[in-house]
């Protein structure tokens, strides 16, 4: 009965039972106390002081000498609306034993807390006793509640602190992965403003790395990353490379992905302080022949090139570790890092016949070199497939350049001539070990050579052999350029262009790539400034009698406002561009439609104006989708007086990014005639473009999506604009999407651009488009190609 009549809305009835309701706030069952004491709140909520003037004293009373949980909670949400200055009082004399009243009373506090100190901000150091009280509670939902308001409502270093340590054991206490991500994103809004505060609980956030989830690891290791200071930088390397020694032991779930994340958080590391390279290098070479290699050698590559001093060591490693390598592209990268890289005459004898002995067996070579053909193909046993096969032996590399791979013994050739070079340099062009070092690189480069002649000209082997083994005229023209270079070895020309020129041009490429990533953080991390002409209040011209805490608290306001930091966003704009208008001037009843996409839902903000001189009731806007489109909530009817507006709001569920439709009518009848009337409505369309995001990713990670996917579309340019830049420019905007080619590389002048642009859906489905344009003279100086 006490529940029901918190619905009821009709004072004669209510008005002869509130003897009855005050009377069963004293009543013996806890449950009917607590049920009147929200009858006693609903009925002064609704009528005043008409029926229970004394409501605010009453509920006084009994929430002093309540004890049942619920009871009091009703009680105090009642003073918490209708009597908030009692509210506070009652909470400053039980500040003591707050922690006893229950979550749902402790929710409440917090709830009080926001709307107070938003009103009026002075009134933050009332309060500031019971946040720091409940944000030790032991009950997740109230500490962190606790914590989000406290760091909400305050800038000060205690308070931030307190609200970070907070959200960093609710990450690793509670097993909820929701819960972690929401705390996450908590902990990433709190780094935008308070780094320097939150890099002290950095090590209590990397606990959230021992999670089975790979989204909660990411984005842990987004946020640690921006984190990272001189001050923790070795604690946080420990922590990764216990972590990338976790992936190869235990049998998480996409362990190789979470590895590839490890690998490339240490790298920037390494990058950003030089330091710590020399002591994880030698580490992650343990996972060359295993998931994510082709991580670890690009990260070997990098550090090699920027840190001379660890050359050796690191060349030393890799020759150790060469037969453990089975991938390709890995070995690629290998060779190419010995070949440019081993200086010395011990390292150089070493190097040259550790990777002659992994090319083949010399005999075999030999006679293949001759032009006597051998079936290395049946001798090897070799299967084409997803994953290469080692020999017994352990020489991956040789059942790769068996199997076919022209590219990959190209790239060995090479080594091997750069290794012959400086060879020559360092002993002399007459010496016997230069001799020896010339003629068995020229062998190779034989030996390569007709690999890929009769690979390609060969009827019996499968068709998945001849697309992967079919030698390219890059490959043959460049082992033509080494023989000339094993041959002429002192030729000025080609000494530069081969071995020096490639070393100079990746320093360049490292350079280039650490200069994007500034520019990049420079311009996210644009801060907006406050106006000139804005008044901060000065600390030092306070009363004396204001200090400790409560002061930081109330300056909080004032210096958010000198940094810009509670300067939203404009978007006014933006949602101008979404304006869409529904119906004629001239028609009766205007409309027109505010669009607004949220991620997985569209709201319609329909503005209603009634143009006539009389009142329209029943007035509805009837809504129907065509497409993957839901209409969740449908518009009410109203009643527009003359002249008058309304607002209408209307929500809709997105399912998939493709393109949708949603139309309707506006129906009313005219008070005067009670006649129906209706008005067609334009058409609202929904473009894919609306889903889309710019995005970015690895030139790896691209080129791997890229050969993944099965769906593709070519279109043919067909366009008036005549410059290849102004055209990519005019795609990158229409489609919405990041342009992943580097703006250096778009430069000088050329007749011909590619460019590879990405983006992602609000779906997180990937989109990937290459542009290819070329513009020629005989056409007019039209721009031709595809998309």
């Amino acid at each position: 009965m006490l529940r029901f009549l918190c619905k009821l809305r009709e004072s004669e009835i209510i008005e002869p039972l509130i003897p009855s309701i005050k009377a069963c706030l004293i009543h013996r069952h806890s449950y009917v106390r607590k049920n009147a004491a929200l009858a006693v709140y609903h009925i002064h909520k609704y009528f005043g002081s008409s029926l229970i003037p004394d409501g605010a004293e009453l509920m006084g009373r009994f929430i002093s000498a309540e004890t049942e949980l619920g009871s009091r909670r009703n009680a105090f949400l009642m003073l918490f609306n209708e009597a908030e200055e009692l509210a506070i009082e009652f909470l400053r004399e039980n500040a003591e034993s707050l922690e006893n009243f229950g979550d749902g009373f402790a929710l409440l506090v917090l709830e009080l807390t926001r709307k107070v100190c938003r009103r009026e901000p002075i009134q933050k150091s009332r309060f500031v006793r019971f946040l720091f009280q409940l944000i030790i509670s032991p009950s997740a939902a109230v500490s962190y509640e606790a914590a989000w308001t406290l760091a909400s409502l305050s800038s000060a270093p205690t308070a931030i602190r307190a609200a970070a340590s907070t959200y960093t054991a609710l990450l690793w206490t509670q097993s909820d992965n929701n819960v972690k991500l929401i705390v996450l994103e908590r902990l990433a809004e709190m780094k935008e403003r308070h780094m320097r505060v939150l890099s002290e609980v950095l090590m209590d956030m990397l606990r959230a790395l021992s999670s089975p989830n790979v989204e909660i690891c990411k984005r842990t290791l987004e946020i640690a990353l921006d984190l990272v200071s001189p001050r923790n930088i070795e604690e946080v390397i420990q922590v990764f490379k216990r972590e990338v020694i976790r992936t190869r032991e235990c049998d998480m779930e996409n362990k190789s992905k979470y590895r590839t994340m490890l690998i490339k958080s240490i790298h920037k590391c390494a990058i950003k302080f030089p330091d710590i390279a020399g002591s994880v290098v030698h580490n992650l070479m343990d996972f060359l022949g295993a998931d994510g290699a082709n991580d670890v050698i690009i990260f070997v590559r990098s550090i090699i090139q920027q840190y001379p001093s660890l050359r050796v060591e690191i060349v030393e490693r890799l020759l150790v570790s060469f037969r453990d390598i089975v991938a390709s592209s890995v070995l690629a990268t290998a060779l190419w890092i010995l070949g440019e890289y081993i200086e010395s005459a011990e390292l150089l004898e070493n190097g040259f016949e550790h990777i002659l002995a992994n090319v083949g067996e010399w005999s075999t070579v030999l006679k293949v070199a001759r032009g006597e053909w051998i079936d290395t193909f049946s001798q090897s046993n070799v299967t084409i497939g997803s994953k290469p096969v080692v020999l017994p032996d352990g020489t991956s590399l040789q059942s790769l350049i068996s199997a076919g791979d022209i590219f990959l013994g190209t790239v060995a050739a090479g080594a091997l001539a750069k290794l012959a070079c400086k060879t020559v340099e360092t002993h002399g062009p007459y010496a016997r070990i230069s001799k020896k070092h010339q003629s068995s690189a020229l062998v190779v480069c034989c030996y390569i050579a007709q690999l890929a002649g009769r690979s390609s000209k060969s009827d019996s082997l499968s068709e998945v052999l001849q697309m992967t083994n079919t030698a390219s005229a890059d490959s043959l023209e460049r082992l033509g350029v080494f023989a000339n270079l094993l041959l002429n070895p002192t030729e000025p020309a080609l000494h530069d262009a081969f071995l020096v020129d490639s070393k100079l041009s990746f320093s360049h490429y490292l350079e280039h790539a650490q200069s994007e990533k500034v520019s990049c953080s420079d311009t996210s991390e644009v801060q907006a400034h406050a106006q000139a002409d804005d008044l901060i209040s000065w600390r030092q011209l306070r009363p004396s009698a204001v200090t400790g805490v409560d002061l930081e608290l109330c300056d909080e306001r004032d210096l958010m406002r000198a940094t810009g930091m509670s300067t939203a966003n404009d978007t006014f704009g933006l949602c101008l561009s979404h304006v869409y208008q529904l119906s004629g001037f001239a028609d009766p009843v205007y409309a027109e439609a505010s669009v607004t996409v949220h991620d997985y839902d569209i709201v319609l903000d329909i503005l209603i104006v009634n143009r006539t001189q009389s009142t329209l009731t029943n007035l509805a806007v009837e809504l129907a989708t065509m497409g993957d489109l839901k209409l969740v909530e449908r518009p009410q009817s109203l009643t527009v007086g003359p002249l008058d507006h309304r607002s209408i709001r209307a929500n809709i569920k997105v399912s998939s990014t493709e393109t949708g439709h949603i139309f309707g009518t506006v129906v009313y009848e005219k008070s005067s005639t009670a006649e129906k009337a209706y008005i067609n409505l334009n058409n609202i369309h929904l473009d894919i473009m609306d889903y889309i995001r710019p995005a970015t990713c690895s030139d790896q990670v691209f080129r791997h999506m890229w050969s993944e996917f099965e769906w593709e579309n070519k279109v043919a340019i067909s366009t008036n604009i005549q410059s290849l830049h102004e055209f990519l420019e005019h795609i990158v905007a229409s489609t919405n999407m990041c342009c992943l080619t580097p703006k250096s590389s778009l430069g000088g002048v050329s007749s011909f651009l590619a460019a590879n642009l990405y983006a992602k859906s609000i779906f997180n489905e990937d989109a990937l488009v290459n542009v290819s344009v070329e513009k020629k003279d005989d056409a007019d100086g039209r721009l031709s190609g595809y998309i």
